[in-house]
Order: structure tokens, then C-alpha cells, then sequence
């Protein structure tokens, strides 16, 4: 249930889509699992396991889209295609040219298909259609898309937008490190990565490890920027900030944890405790990160 990751994006403030028609929509692209002659599978879940695509509490929603791919290693792939083509060879009496090799791949390939074992992966997706958020628990952009393809074959209607400040990561975390000092509500953490702009793109990388004093401010000072920063946001959520705008390491401090944990009786309880509280704290935590990042321009609504 708890995100590590979010990729931020932006709706419409209010969107106009109804939770029913939101429901209605997923139907389209339910998931099923992969087929015996196909590598992947896409499709909507139950986030909650009671049949339900969308699950909604205090005008939030969540959704959950299952990637389920089949593990054919390219090695095992080779390996046939080897073992074929030395058989070939010997029944000819020269080797297969570059088509036939390909030929035969793709024949190996269909072959091992349906005997490949198969992995499944969920990926969670948080809307808050009131504040016009969109949160993916993806670790980079390009799984994410894979989420915004899906969701824009489903949907009638997708009017989504990327997020965009008035000042850029880099430059707001570069003054931080620089003053020692956090805009109000967050602190500094010990992790933090700068590289050069120049060619050789030099890169210095500190984990766990103070960031302040002279040593950090000379990185800056010849030329090296920061692309990502370790923070707390009010003594709740820690996470590292990237160039990007990616909130990556994402964790809820044990404080939020023990708060969803108290007279809990059963897993339904549970989840909707911690979706309750996680959801509640990105609506007071992301105005707050984009209020430190001198708020949204006016190309981003």
C-alpha cells in the first residue's frame, strides 16, 4: 500500500470524470493473464482484492494496473538457436546465412514462448481528481508511461499534463546545499548527488554523510549541480528529490505507521487506514514541495 516512488503529473482542477465512469472506463482494459504465444500482459486489478477497479475513500481514488511478463532469457534463446544452426550447417554443408539465422530466432523463440514462467507486477496509481494530482509509484518516467499508455486506451478522455515550477530542482537545491538551510517544513538529509555540466560529466555522490560545509559548497562552486537531494518533510516523509521532480525513496516515518496501526482488527481496516493517512499526507505534503519550488508556472494547472 505505501508508494516508494512518485511520479508527479496534473488533472484538471475539479476532473470531471465520475468515480462510476472512472469504474465503467477500466472495464475496458481488465487484466487477463498472458496468452501462451504472447511475452506481456497488461491490464486493471482490484487495488483492494474485492473486485472493485477503483477504490475510493475521502474523494481519493487508487488504481492498481498488473504487468504480468514471460521470462524468456535472450541465452536461452542463443543457446537453440546455436545448437539449430550447427545441425543446419552440418546437413548443408555451409552455415545458415543472416536470414535464416533470424528466421530460425523467431521460430526458437515462438517455440520456448508458452514454456517461459511468467512474472507479475502491480503498479499503483493515486488521483486526487479535487487537487488535480496524479501520483504513479514508478521508479523512472518510462515506467510510468507504461501506466499513462494504458490509462489513455482506456479512458474517453485523459487530460493529463506534466508538472512544471517556476524554478527548476537543480537551482533550488544547489541554494539549499549552498545556505546550509531547508525551506520551511523540511530538513536536509545526508544523501545527495551532484554532477558537472561540463563534457566529462564528473559526478560526486555522498550517502549518509553530512552535506555541509566548505567541502559541498566547492562542488558547487566549480561548476557541479545537484540532481538528487535527501529531505524530511515536517518530521513525516522522507524521500530523496531528483532533477526531474521525481520523489524516489519515498518513506513514511514510523510515526504515520503507528498512527494507521492503532485499533486495527482486521486487513480491510488496515488498508483503509493506510490509504486513509498516505493520501491525506501527499495533500499537505506535495503543496508544500511545490510552494519550495517557487510554485507551479503558469503553463501548469
Amino acid at each position: 500500500m505505501w508508494f516508494r516512488n512518485l511520479q508527479l503529473y496534473r488533472l484538471p482542477v475539479p476532473w470531471n470524470l465520475t468515480l462510476e465512469q472512472l469504474e465503467s472506463q477500466l472495464q475496458r482494459g481488465v487484466f487477463q493473464r498472458c496468452p501462451s504465444n504472447e511475452p506481456m500482459s497488461r491490464g486493471w486489478v482490484s487495488p483492494r482484492g474485492d473486485g472493485a477497479l477503483v477504490y475510493a475513500q475521502n474523494r481519493q481514488w487508487l488504481l492498481a494496473l498488473c504487468t504480468e511478463q514471460r521470462l524468456l532469457p535472450a541465452a536461452v534463446v542463443g543457446d537453440v538457436v546455436a545448437e539449430r544452426a550447427a545441425e543446419m550447417a552440418a546437413q548443408n554443408a555451409f552455415p545458415p546465412g543472416r536470414k535464416q539465422l533470424r528466421e530460425l530466432r523467431e521460430r526458437v523463440t515462438e517455440e520456448l514462448m508458452p514454456k517461459a514462467f511468467t512474472r507479475k507486477h502491480k503498479t499503483q496509481i493515486w488521483i486526487n481528481p479535487q487537487q488535480g494530482w496524479l501520483g504513479i509509484d514508478a521508479a523512472s518516467p518510462a515506467k510510468a508511461e507504461e501506466v499513462l499508455e494504458h490509462l489513455r486506451w482506456t479512458l474517453d478522455e485523459f487530460p493529463l499534463e506534466l508538472l512544471h515550477t517556476e524554478r527548476s530542482p537543480v537551482s533550488v537545491m544547489a541554494d539549499w546545499l549552498a545556505s546550509g538551510e531547508a525551506p520551511t517544513n523540511f530538513s536536509i538529509d545526508r544523501d545527495c548527488e551532484l554532477k558537472s555540466i561540463s563534457e566529462e560529466k564528473a559526478a560526486v555522490r555522498y550517502v549518509r554523510h553530512s552535506l555541509e560545509g566548505e567541502e559541498i559548497r566547492a562542488h558547487l562552486a566549480a561548476g557541479k549541480a545537484p540532481t538528487r537531494l535527501a529531505l524530511t518533510w515536517n518530521e513525516r516523509i522522507s524521500f530523496i528529490l531528483t532533477e526531474k521532480t521525481e520523489i524516489k525513496r519515498l518513506a513514511f516515518l514510523d510515526l504515520l505507521k503507528e498512527e494507521a496501526e492503532k485499533n486495527i482488527e482486521n486487513a480491510d481496516e488496515q488498508f483503509d487506514a493506510d490509504f486513509a493517512i498516505m493520501s491525506g499526507e501527499f495533500g499537505r505534503f506535495l503543496p508544500d514541495l511545490i510552494a519550495a519550488l517557487g510554485g507551479e508556472t503558469k503553463e501548469a494547472k
